[in-house]
């Protein structure tokens, strides 16, 4: 008689019903949990008061979305000082309308932003897997990997436009300047180097010295980026991409970052150090998720609310 070593069948459908489960917790519950992160940073010149900053990011609109638009209209209430969209703000091309909706009452407040590669590009089906894969042999995005083709082109000129309408500052590659209450804080932004349309060269210099603040902001923290701000004398960075490894393991953490950062500064605030400078960097967990894998594990959405206050 030939022995059998499959798992028992009470086994096997427990199994069964707890994957079922996590992916119903993933995509239906977790995946809705929107939370503020609030992150104090020490970035300020002494004497200079205390400002509040809104970073969204990744947001991934798909139409029919209510309860991601009402939470993020709902964030105006914070009354931040200004706000950061550090990009990714659409996952369909119809998507443009309700994404404007919902930043409605924040573009009342002044803002800046960069855009993100589904910003520019539709997203398309890939097997979650072939992002270890990439892990494993250094490739994300296009660096390293083949050009895309047939990518599908998202209407993001009309972001931009009603960005541009409402005051936000656009930083696809380029400086700006916002002023508040009296000081005036300087920008310097990158285009997403997940697609290499980032141009350091047209930015490079450092921190405006006649500014009372400068900040640094990019979609995608690739460690280029982040070491020719960091060198340069930057005090605080700001990124989003990663998702915060969006299916994360309790008690471990993310798996993957979709980029060249190491997954110990996959979301939140921390340092980074290049050439004997050292910058505080933020990464957004972002509030949404690609249309095709509408699920999160253990790292629920955000937005983030900084607190920026003098140097000790």
């Amino acid at each position: 008689m030939r022995a059998r070593y499959g798992l028992p069948l009470k086994i096997t459908a427990g199994i069964t019903a707890a994957g079922a489960a996590g992916l119903v917790y993933a995509a239906g519950i977790e995946a809705r949990s929107f939370r503020l992160r609030r992150v104090t940073v020490p970035v300020l010149p002494r004497g200079m008061r205390s400002l509040r900053v809104l970073q969204v990011s990744d947001i991934h609109m798909v139409s029919g979305q209510r309860k991601k638009r009402a939470w993020l209209q709902s964030l105006a209430g914070l009354r931040p000082d200004f706000v950061v969209n550090t990009g990714d703000n659409l996952s369909d091309p119809e998507g443009v309308p309700e994404v404007l909706d919902a930043l409605g009452p924040l573009m009342e407040i002044p803002g800046v932003y960069v855009f993100g590669s589904n910003d520019y590009y539709g997203p398309k089906l890939r097997n979650p897997a072939r992002y270890l894969l990439e892990k494993a042999q250094g490739r994300h995005g296009l660096n390293g990997n083949a050009p895309a083709v047939g990518a599908v082109h998202n209407p993001w000129e009309g972001l931009r436009d009603a960005f541009d309408a409402a005051g936000w500052l656009d930083l696809t590659n380029t400086r700006g300047r916002l002023k508040l209450d009296g000081y005036e804080i300087a920008f310097t932004g990158l285009d997403d180097p997940h697609i290499k349309r980032d141009r350091y060269e047209k930015v490079a210099g450092g921190p405006e010295r006649d500014a009372d603040l400068s900040l640094a902001v990019v979609h995608a923290p690739y460690l280029r980026s982040l070491d020719a701000f960091a060198a340069d004398g930057y005090p605080l960075i700001l990124a989003g991409h990663t998702h915060g490894g969006q299916l994360c393991i309790p008690f471990y953490g993310a798996l993957v970052t979709n980029c060249d950062l190491d997954t110990d500064r996959v979301k939140g605030l921390s340092t980074h150090r290049a050439e004997g400078n050292v910058s505080y960097l933020h990464v957004s967990a972002g509030c949404g998720t690609n249309r095709y894998t509408p699920v999160r594990f253990a790292c629920p959405p955000e937005a983030t609310l900084l607190t920026l206050v003098p140097r000790d």
